[in-house]
């Protein structure tokens, strides 16, 4: 049966690729540890090493001699490419990208057709992907109601109960690996860098129902290291803000529950990082508190500094609707269902 050669296909493509489709980006594993397409398998056509050594031939030398040498790398383990491709893509129906679409992604897309795969290759790659992906956000206006509240009122599980009674959600949180302030490394795998946060995000947000609501939960732009993308953070200034709050004791007992099982030493590590913010004598009593196990005192010295840097920033929120929900009960389940009430009500 002759090879089929690879076809060339747009965004609209990749974002309705079928589900026998695997995603293969050829980059180099550095690139691909760097940031890549979400559910994306690395077959690099050439090592970091290998890469290093063609682009500073591109450069330097010219354009002609990098190829050659790109050849004489992948000449060597054009087998190893498709026992690899077969592994990862028994069904051999593949959708292939690069940097901009070029050499790589077309070497790679070639020998793979040689061997029997349907191939398909992201027309301006990777390039391009992240443009269109940010660039997104801007072509659509959602829904977005931001769910704000003081630290310590459970915003990340009053979200997850909104999405277990049918609601849609970003948990912007969970993508970034960080709870949003100087305690929130904590207990979280590494974070990605800032461009992966925005492909995990963007794959997220093009997957839901743009003409129905959905929940996110307010942030700082930095998340952690992570920025919010400032077209998606300009969105969650223009729609409904929801505040709540809960009584200061179930504030201070949830920060408790969260925290205390985290090494005294790592707490410390966190407080230090407001330092500045609410004083060496203060600072003091934390580390004193923390060390006779009062983590319940520590967390009110914690507290007043969020209090006000919460205060400052919801004086300062420009979003045309404001609302605010005063609960007696911290109990996420209830507050899930009344402010799935109000905005039924609400009609937003």
């Amino acid at each position: 049966m002759p090879a089929i050669p690879p076809t060339l296909v747009d965004m609209n493509a990749l974002l309705h690729a079928k589900t026998d489709w695997v995603i293969i980006d050829v980059r180099s594993p550095a690139e691909f540890a760097k940031a890549h397409i979400p559910e994306a398998l690395n077959l690099p056509l050439f090592s970091n090493e290998e890469r290093a050594i063609v682009g500073t031939t591109y450069k330097q030398q010219s354009p002609e001699q990098a190829l050659l040498i790109g050849l004489e790398f992948a000449g060597l383990k054009m087998r190893q490419y498709i026992e690899q491709a077969l592994l990862i893509a028994p069904e051999k129906k593949v959708l292939v990208y690069c940097w901009r679409g070029g050499k790589r992604s077309e070497s790679m897309g070639w020998l793979l057709s040689m061997a029997g795969f349907e191939v398909h290759i992201l027309k301006g790659g990777y390039k391009y992907y992240r443009r269109y992906a940010l660039h997104y956000y801007a072509m659509n206006q959602p829904k977005l109601i931001v769910l704000g509240g003081q630290t310590g009122i459970g915003k990340t599980y009053v979200l997850h109960q909104l999405l277990h009674k049918g609601e849609q959600i970003i948990d912007l949180e969970k993508l970034a690996n960080h709870k949003g302030s100087a305690f929130g490394s904590l207990g979280e795998a590494p974070q990605p860098s800032t461009e992966h946060f925005e492909n995990l995000l963007f794959e997220q947000f093009r997957k839901l129902d743009l003409s129905k609501r959905i929940f996110v939960e307010n942030e700082s732009q930095a998340i952690g290291t992570c920025l919010i993308p400032r077209d998606f953070f300009v969105l969650m200034k223009q729609y409904y803000y929801i505040q709540y709050t809960i009584p200061y004791v179930d504030r201070v007992d949830r920060l408790v529950q969260q925290y205390a099982i985290y090494p005294i030493s790592d707490l410390k590590a966190r407080f230090d990082k407001i330092k500045n913010k609410i004083g060496g004598e203060q600072l003091k009593r934390a580390y004193q508190f923390l060390d006779q196990n009062d983590f319940g005192a520590a967390a009110v010295i914690a507290l007043k500094f969020y209090d006000k840097t919460y205060l400052y920033g919801f004086e300062n929120n420009t979003t045309p609707h404001k609302l605010m929900i005063d609960f007696e009960d911290a109990d996420t389940v209830l507050i899930a269902e009344e402010i799935i009430k109000t905005c039924n009500q609400l009609n937003i």
